[in-house]
């Protein structure tokens, strides 16, 4: 399994979303935060628009680079896709946790092929997005063609889909992690969407936490949207989501 030496094993890492539509946005974001911040997500619209290049400038700004693709293919495909983007310094990557042990396996090895090639710090770490937050039991429920769906279950059974194949943790809402860390103790690393401030808006989540309570249910990197590079003091809510996370410590 690729090592991921950007991150403390135990630290929980903020991970701020990088959801514009192009460099200029992602500039302006990553000044405006400047120190405040230094780990960001790249998803499908930055990528989409801007290539694996954009993961290249952030790491030339000295920034850590989540890439949020959601892979899901055959296990070739998958393994070169993690390879090309690995090469270019990513330290974080997803695929479907529902593509089978054999394609994350295939991710893991192209990750780690890239991460030989690549002059960015450390390697690349394969996650697997189990159900997303923005769905819950009923909506998956008539995604699958099911009547009802226990969400908890079905993420942790696709955990141990991930765990065979020997990726580096998955991504789920914070209302499973401690159900995950349970049955897998350590050996995932739990990545947390929907994280929102106290009070902050829901948008289009339907799984929300705070910062704190996702810390204390065993998250050990938060992604970060709207409740930071929405706010009136984007460096204010950065400060605000550190000392969230350090009270869930105490």
């Amino acid at each position: 399994m690729a090592q991921l030496t950007d991150v403390q094993p135990h630290a929980v890492v903020p991970i701020v979303a990088l959801d514009v539509p192009d460099r200029a946005g992602a500039a302006a974001v990553v000044a405006r935060l400047g120190a405040s911040c230094d780990f960001y997500k790249v998803g499908l619209e930055l990528f989409s628009a801007e290539g694996p290049a954009v993961v290249a400038w952030l790491r030339d700004q000295g920034k850590s680079v989540f890439v949020d693709l959601k892979l899901h293919d055959i296990p070739n495909t998958v393994r070169g896709a993690a390879r090309a983007v690995a090469r270019h310094g990513a330290s974080l990557l997803t695929v479907h946790a529902s593509g089978g042990t054999d394609m994350v396996r295939a991710a893991v090895d192209g990750a780690a092929e890239g991460a030989d090639r690549s002059e960015g710090a450390g390697g690349c770490g394969i996650l697997g997005v189990t159900i997303l937050t923005s769905l819950d039991g009923p909506a998956v429920g008539r995604a699958w063609g099911r009547e009802a769906v226990d969400v908890e279950a079905e993420v942790v059974r696709l955990a141990g889909v991930v765990a065979e194949g020997d990726g580096a943790g998955i991504v789920c809402s914070g209302h499973e992690a401690a159900a995950v860390r349970g049955r897998f103790g350590d050996r995932l690393g739990l990545l947390v969407p929907g994280i929102r401030l106290p009070g902050g808006a829901v948008h289009d989540q339907r799984r929300v936490m705070t910062p704190g309570e996702a810390a204390g249910a065993g998250a050990r990197w938060l992604i970060l949207g709207r409740a930071v590079t929405g706010a009136e003091d984007p460096v204010a809510a950065m400060a605000a989501v550190r000392a969230s996370v350090l009270a869930s410590a105490t």
